[in-house]
């Protein structure tokens, strides 16, 4: 219960901080609305804040441009339709992948859930076990190491 509250916490975060706020036109002269300013909430979350809430969450930071790089590298080794072009879903995957294992010890349970969260248009029940245990290595090794 506690990942979903964190996990809100953090999606309302970066909503404050993407600045979504809803603005159609300029405010009229006859009209009576008057332009939104951010609440104290949205603007007192620090980006220190946002990275303990998705740490807690089990998301584990964005790779840096060299470790991106090597994770990869070894997802196109294994097969390169894991990335298939597509260098930043195979990212968020990884990401979720590292999340979803956080709490999950069981080493079958975790290559399951690896086989479907990658997929690919030549592989839309995933990649296989075989392939999803490397897959799994490769995520495990490049982005969250201590999971």
């Amino acid at each position: 219960m506690r990942t979903h509250h964190t996990a809100a916490l953090l999606a309302a975060g970066l909503l404050s901080l993407t600045g979504c706020s809803e603005v159609t036109s300029e405010p009229k002269a006859d009209d009576k609305v008057t332009a939104a300013s951010p609440s104290a909430s949205q603007s007192s979350i620090a980006p220190e804040a946002l990275r303990s809430a998705a740490a807690a969450a089990g998301i584990p930071p964005s790779p840096a441009p060299e470790q991106r790089a090597i994770y990869l590298a070894a997802l196109n080794k294994i097969d390169p339709e894991i990335v298939n072009g597509k260098d930043d879903k195979a990212i968020s995957r990884g990401l979720s992948q590292c999340q979803s294992m956080k709490n999950e010890k069981d080493p079958t349970k975790r290559v399951e859930s690896t086989n479907r969260r990658f997929i690919s248009p030549n592989h839309p029940d995933g990649f296989g076990p075989t392939k999803a245990a490397f897959i799994l290595v490769a995520v495990q090794t490049n982005l969250c190491p201590t999971y």
